[in-house]
């Protein structure tokens, strides 16, 4: 049993249930497998508002309209285009100015709601509005596998999956963390704690063969063209991240974010994630979430 618990995020019971807002920026389909399971598995959270960054191609709003909740919308490309950007990017100074004065206007918008935590379905643009309460965020890579105390599946989009088929990896996981602030990359997002992970779930090499694909990405251009690489390691990884939505996304975000708004997760004074069973808290390193239940990795 852990002493002293201090909680990223703990709800009192006595109080109402928390309001979380969820982000999406495509298809929404996180997004409506959490909407439709959050009754079933205890109704233990409120969504309060959808918010995109992408209204012009998410289905946001009508994922708002089917589940009768407030849409917040605010186009990353647009605001981009209006501060003289044509690229949305954080490569750049102006492209992070840009992204702080977004997340600004965005902060606005999303200040009439009471949100206790915001749930990152599917949400492209890298925003510190993860410094403004806790984040979820469902990442196709299993976060856990580390090498020299880096974990090796980090990174956006399908360049996880990518980096597993080009490690000679046979599966995939899902992994939920807490997303963290970003200060101008990527990788560090995907540092915060593994809340839970998914069964894995076989790679579909769609009969291609790992040194085909190795060699395909040591031909890649330095930098990635508009509108991907279009070669046969994208296709593969593009596949398998669509699989691993049904496989793993859908099997352990629901539950992991009713865990979260019950107050189950934790942290002890070492920083070290921790969980409460029972009453119980314990130490753990994550949880791989099954339809079968729990199993705790310690």
């Amino acid at each position: 049993m852990i002493n002293n618990l201090l909680s990223p995020y703990k709800v009192d019971k006595t109080e109402r249930r928390p309001d979380a807002a969820i982000f999406v920026s495509g298809s929404g389909s996180n997004a409506e497998c959490l909407l439709e399971t959050r009754e079933k598995l205890g109704g233990t959270w409120v969504p309060s508002v959808i918010v995109t960054d992408f209204p012009e191609k998410s289905r946001a709003a009508e994922i708002a309209r089917r589940f009768d909740l407030p849409l917040a919308a605010l186009s990353i490309k647009e605001f981009y285009l209006q501060h003289g950007e044509k690229s949305i990017t954080l490569f750049t100074e102006a492209g992070r100015r840009i992204r702080e004065l977004w997340t600004g206007e965005l902060r606005k918008q999303l200040a009439q709601y009471d949100i206790a935590f915001g749930i990152l379905a599917g949400f492209v643009s890298l925003s510190n509005i993860t410094g403004d309460f806790p984040c979820l965020n469902v990442h196709p890579g299993d976060l856990t596998l580390e090498e020299d105390g880096r974990r090796v599946l980090a990174g956006l989009h399908a360049i996880p999956i990518e980096n597993a088929i080009l490690r000679g990896l046979t599966t995939l996981r899902s992994s939920v963390i807490l997303a963290q602030p970003y200060t101008g990359a990527g990788g560090e997002m995907d540092s915060g704690p593994v809340l839970g992970v998914s069964p894995s779930c076989e790679i579909d090499m769609m009969g291609a063969d790992v040194g085909r694909l190795r060699e395909t990405a040591a031909a890649r251009p330095s930098r990635k063209p508009s509108g991907g690489y279009k070669d046969l390691l994208e296709a593969i990884a593009l596949h398998n991240q669509e699989r691993l939505k049904s496989r793993g996304d859908w099997v352990v975000f629901p539950p992991v974010v009713a865990d979260f708004a019950s107050g189950r997760f934790g942290h002890d004074p070492e920083g070290c994630l921790c969980y409460n069973e029972d009453g119980r808290w314990i130490r753990i390193r994550t949880i791989e979430y099954s339809p079968s239940g729990r199993k705790l990795i310690i």
